[in-house]
């Protein structure tokens, strides 16, 4: 009996998967939006095919990312390289639209003041019960600023380096360890995943939200914006 053929993905198709996944969406779905068919995004997840530029970026829009995030251009890379764009504008987003962003888990970073000043480092991170809760080390400089009470700010954001716009949303407000034993188990265990450092970064901590706030760039014209306007 011949064995099953071996399930093969490109890196573009393992992106492609990913990000459906991450939206909840059908290959159906997936399709219906890029103006293509189901087969072809099967064909595009599980085999090596190599789709033109005009392709790449209606599955990028149907996708709601980018053609560089989809290829893994700006994956070791850091945001902002790109040019700014044209009659470029910042807007305000509210504060549901900031929660929303942040959804319920993800990467970001937090600064805290130390000894030798403002310190910043990434962190792991998930929503609960509308405040942000990690996982440090109880020596960490976020382990001591939470033990002491301590405000600190949160922040994550999106460059789109294709069209050079994105967003930022700041969190700011007191942190705290959690002591409980049962009320600490809870949060790890409702955790998406461990810390990326390393292991022993066991002591959880909570960002109580004073003042949330975010920001957005829109670059006329890139997908989902209005056209730019006649010189």
């Amino acid at each position: 009996m011949n064995s099953a053929a071996p399930h093969h993905m490109s890196d573009l198709g393992r992106r492609v998967e990913a990000r459906r996944a991450h939206l909840g969406l059908s290959r159906e779905e997936v399709a219906a939006r890029a103006g293509s068919t189901p087969g072809y995004i099967d064909l595009l997840e599980e085999q090596l095919p190599s789709p033109g530029i005009e392709f790449l970026v209606r599955l990028a829009n149907a996708l709601e990312t980018t053609v560089q995030d989809l290829t893994g251009y700006t994956a070791e890379f850091g945001p902002g390289r790109g040019r700014a764009a044209y009659h470029a504008r910042m807007d305000t987003i509210d504060e549901q639209e900031c929660w929303a962003l942040l959804a319920d888990h993800g990467v970001g970073r937090v600064a805290v003041t130390g000894s030798d000043g403002p310190e910043i480092y990434p962190v792991n991170y998930q929503v609960v019960g509308g405040e942000l809760v990690f996982m440090t080390a109880q020596d960490a400089p976020l382990g001591r600023a939470a033990a002491a009470g301590a405000a600190i700010a949160f922040e994550e954001d999106h460059a789109d380096e294709a069209f050079s716009q994105g967003w930022s949303v700041l969190v700011v407000g007191p942190a705290r360890t959690v002591s409980d034993p049962a009320a600490a188990r809870a949060l790890r265990e409702a955790a998406y995943s461990t810390p990326w450092a390393d292991e022993g970064r066991d002591t959880v901590v909570v960002l109580a939200p004073r003042r949330v706030t975010g920001r957005r760039v829109r670059a006329p014209g890139a997908p989902g914006t209005s056209p730019a306007p006649e010189s």
